[in-house]
């Protein structure tokens, strides 16, 4: 873990209970006056701080001094995302977030199952861990969309990726919106949405999963 994430790191002293507290004190055992850095994941800072006192229940933390220093790609890449079954999503999302992603979009596409829910308050968790992990400075963010149409709206400029002779390779400067389907694909009323050089593909006869698509071309992208 290069860094701990705490909301309020910044302050001028903390107090961590809980998590953090039983991560410091039980896992990495931790004693006073050490030095720990810390990161709130919008700011781009990574603290400085001294342990003053740790016990059973709590750690105390003062501030030493703070340094811009951010961890992020040379460029970024919002993926849409027709919404696939959550756990999948879960598995794929560290990997995202280790690559860089900035952003994902989740969309209701024609053929994604209205059952699956995105759980936002695990998938923010599961993204603080793989953020600890991986050095990155700034939360990805998430949101959701209703269906292809809304979402095209409000980023007109996207590529969709599905079966096509244009590799992603030839146009990935250009990209940096980049919808991908769910399990089954685009309907042809979704494909008929892009024009033709607007649709993307792998260079490839293998069939990827939803989840596998997602990671081979964000670290195309941006790798």
């Amino acid at each position: 873990m290069l860094y701990l994430y705490h909301k309020e790191a910044g302050g001028s002293t903390l107090t961590l209970t809980g998590e953090e507290h039983r991560y410091l004190f039980k896992v990495r055992r931790h004693k006073a006056n050490e030095k720990l850095h810390l990161r709130n994941l919008e700011d781009g800072y990574l603290y400085t701080y001294e342990v003053v006192s740790i016990d059973k229940r709590s750690v105390v933390l003062s501030l030493l001094s703070k340094e811009m220093h951010e961890v992020k790609p040379s460029r970024s890449l919002h993926i849409g995302w027709c919404i696939i079954d959550p756990k999948s999503i879960e598995k794929a999302l560290p990997s995202l977030n280790e690559i860089g992603v900035e952003k994902i979009t989740f969309i209701y596409c024609q053929r994604s199952q209205k059952s699956f829910k995105p759980d936002f308050k695990r998938l923010n968790k599961i993204l603080i861990n793989s953020s600890q992990q991986s050095g990155r400075s700034k939360m990805m963010i998430l949101d959701m969309a209703d269906d292809m149409e809304s979402f095209l709206k409000k980023y007109p400029e996207s590529y969709m990726l599905n079966f096509s002779t244009t590799s992603v390779e030839t146009v990935r400067e250009n990209i940096e919106t980049l919808i991908i389907g769910c399990e089954g694909g685009f309907t042809d009323e979704e494909r008929a949405l892009f024009a033709e050089h607007k649709i993307t593909g792998f260079s490839t006869p293998l069939v990827l999963k939803s989840e596998s698509a997602a990671c081979a071309v964000a670290a195309k992208i941006l790798l």
